[in-house]
């Protein structure tokens, strides 16, 4: 049976990266799963690569479907942002191990909808101080930088991803992104040790 090696952290710790990364390394042979949010593309991103950018229609007809595994509303500066997964037909355990990313909440949910022995915490830590500047960085890159929105993330990930919550998930290892190279290697490891 196939596995989703679900890739959490807080804001700015290197998620997405290490997630392309990962989804590009050929000896892993991972499917990605792709998420749907309704915020605003950012710079760089892809609709279909990063997530599936969607209005809030295309979330409803989801939950009136019955097709919704997990959703998070995050109450912005900017109005309402959702991101959510769907049972959409990405996922065949039968077949495939899958790349996904999300949050605590989203990776409960998913181990509650998919088994637990299915789904794969990958926890990602960076030192406060440096994710703020990676935050920083990032948003300085945008047409239309939301510094308020990013400390709104920034402060909200502190209870989010507090230190009980994490136990609570069952989350035992942690990877480091010191180095980026470093850390995407030690998953690596990781995901062939389990696959």
């Amino acid at each position: 049976m196939g596995k989703i090696f679900y890739i959490m952290g807080k804001s700015a710790s290197g998620k997405d990266r290490i997630y392309s990364l990962l989804a590009a390394h050929k000896e892993l042979n991972l499917k990605t799963l792709i998420l749907y949010t309704t915020r605003p593309i950012r710079v760089g991103e892809q609709d279909g690569k990063n997530y599936y950018f969607v209005d809030d229609g295309k979330l409803e007809e989801f939950r009136k479907n019955g097709n919704l595994i997990e959703e998070r509303a995050y109450h912005t500066v900017y109005g309402i942002w959702t991101y959510f997964t769907a049972d959409d037909g990405q996922v065949n355990l039968a077949d495939s191990d899958y790349l996904g990313i999300g949050t605590l909440e989203s990776f409960k949910k998913m181990r509650k909808y998919y088994g637990e022995d299915a789904v794969c915490p990958v926890y990602v830590q960076v030192e406060d101080g440096e994710r703020l500047s990676r935050a920083l960085n990032r948003e300085r890159e945008q047409e239309n930088p939301r510094y308020e929105e990013m400390c709104r993330r920034f402060i909200a990930d502190q209870s989010d991803f507090s230190e009980e919550n994490i136990l609570n998930a069952g989350i035992e290892k942690r990877f480091q992104n010191i180095n980026l190279d470093d850390c995407v290697k030690e998953i690596a490891n990781y995901i062939k040790s389990v696959q």
